[in-house]
């Protein structure tokens, strides 16, 4: 038996609680893993309240990240004993996810943890510093440099943007945070931001091409945000977007990819290949400052995910909500 959050949804409605399963219950896989720790995401958050339709088959267990020990494996990749991290992958929407101790799981969604992280460290990361760190790496694609200019990070306080603040920063980047709980300055100034700005001029409509002041952005906001960011990066710059906290829409016209030489990049970071997901967090693990880590992670029990869930779509959790599985 095994502790688990399961999702399920009948004719008394849509639910989520914790309980005790079975490891008959597992749904099928080539590698079963114990869980050390998993996340809680805003994705997460949407599945266990029910405020979104992100969980698509019932029962569920959700949860898209997690991290820990193989305990059995036909995979040819994976043997007992091997630690392990996953992101992504349909894993906690249409396959049983990481809220649990045991997770049963394709081998080929699977990469070996790095040897400079633990598993709390990997979910102190998770997909939202993951993810962070695929937008930075399509940036440098693109050419970005510190020379260039300053860089955006909207949605400033949240995971994928508290990590992009320190991994540019810790690159030589001069960031500039946007952010609706300004009295939070000082959390983003410690992780490397030069300057911290209001929000809400970007998150209302604005004009269609604005004064030029961004090199670049990683923005996981998503609708007037990026539009309006759009039209306020240099010519040739370009903006990662990886989320849409205001909304799905963009806004925008195409005078900035037109008149300026805009880019667009978007950042998949569910079904990226194994070999990139390998670069990604290879470099996770060498440029994370372990104690800026620590200054964006709190720790909680499994029992807490469902009203820290209540709590992120409030949009009253700073950083990262790293969950022992355990506990």
């Amino acid at each position: 038996m095994f502790q688990a959050i399961l999702v399920e949804k009948d004719e008394a409605g849509y639910r989520a609680r914790l309980t005790s399963l079975d490891e008959a219950a597992l749904p099928p896989g080539d590698v079963r893993v114990r869980v050390d720790y998993s996340t809680l995401n805003y994705k997460d958050a949407l599945a266990l309240t029910g405020k979104s339709p992100v969980v698509r088959t019932f029962p569920l267990v959700p949860g898209i990240d997690l991290a820990g020990t193989v305990e059995a494996s036909t995979h040819p990749d994976y043997a007992v004993g091997d630690r392990v991290v996953l992101n992504g992958w349909g894993v906690g929407e249409q396959h049983w996810g990481g809220l649990a101790q045991q997770a049963s799981v394709r081998g080929d969604w699977l990469i070996p943890l790095p040897e400079r992280l633990s598993s709390r460290q990997a979910m102190a990361i998770g997909t939202a510093g993951y993810t962070a760190m695929l937008a930075l790496l399509a940036l440098e694609r693109h050419g970005l440099t510190p020379a260039r200019g300053d860089v955006l990070v909207t949605g400033a306080n949240g995971g994928v943007g508290s990590f992009a603040i320190a991994l540019l920063a810790r690159q030589g980047y001069r960031v500039v945070a946007a952010t609706g709980r300004l009295q939070e300055a000082a959390y983003l100034h410690a992780l490397g931001a030069a300057e911290v700005i209001d929000r809400r001029p970007l998150a209302e409509p604005g004009k269609p091409l604005q004064k030029e002041r961004w090199a670049a952005a990683i923005d996981s906001v998503g609708s007037h945000t990026l539009a309006n960011v759009c039209a306020g990066l240099h010519a040739d710059g370009a903006v990662a977007a990886c989320g849409l906290a205001q909304g799905m829409d963009l806004p925008a016209t195409v005078a900035p990819f037109i008149l300026r030489g805009v880019s667009l990049l978007g950042i998949n970071s569910v079904t990226r290949p194994k070999a990139e997901r390998i670069v990604a967090w290879e470099r996770l693990a060498r440029d994370i400052d372990p104690k800026q880590m620590e200054a964006i992670t709190r720790e909680i029990g499994l029992s807490e995910a469902m009203a820290a869930a209540t709590d992120i779509l409030a949009g009253g959790v700073r950083g990262r909500l790293v969950v022992d599985v355990n506990r």
